[in-house]
């Protein structure tokens, strides 16, 4: 996909498409996307640098030593940040957006949405990251697209998720 910058040229953005369990910070400009049901997001954008980073969990808080995987939200973010800080990122220019913790009233995980959708939360204060926009919680589905130059999302929600919208560009 091309861009029009400011010079006149195109600056190509590049996809990427980020899997529960994973996390991507790349070093030039990208769109990732991803889909989430009672799983989080987060968007971390580095304000001066102008790049930026997405997790995707979908279990809140895992606290046996030796299984660390960023499956969960307190792993997950707290790697997040620490690739964002390889990045040459400070964390005074950090800021983040929450995506997901929905839940499905016929499969009763509201708890499971609403602890992924807090530990994002707490994991982000405790490290004095403000949280600009969120759209979490609620019965729907999200497909989310961020654009790590721009710091632009997209959210489109969804009331079933199906097995294409897994893989969008295949």
């Amino acid at each position: 996909m091309g861009q029009n910058n400011h010079s006149g040229k195109k600056a190509l953005t590049s996809h990427y498409f980020l899997e529960p369990g994973y996390i991507f910070v790349p070093d030039h400009s990208v769109s990732i996307s991803t889909v989430i049901g009672s799983g989080v997001s987060i968007c971390i954008f580095d304000r001066k640098k102008r790049i930026g980073g997405m997790n995707h969990f979908i279990f809140p808080y895992i606290a046996t030593k030796g299984k660390t995987t960023p499956l969960y939200g307190n792993i997950a973010t707290i790697v997040l940040l620490k690739m964002m800080l390889t990045q040459e990122s400070s964390p005074k220019f950090l800021e983040a957006q929450i995506y997901g913790g929905a839940y499905h009233p016929e499969k009763n995980n509201i708890e499971i949405g609403r602890e992924n959708i807090e530990i994002a939360r707490k994991i982000l204060m405790r490290n004095q990251i403000p949280i600009t926009s969120q759209d979490v919680g609620g019965e729907k589905g999200r497909k989310v697209i961020f654009n790590t130059k721009t710091n632009e999302v997209a959210i489109l929600k969804v009331d079933r998720l199906r097995d294409m919208d897994w893989y969008p560009y295949q």
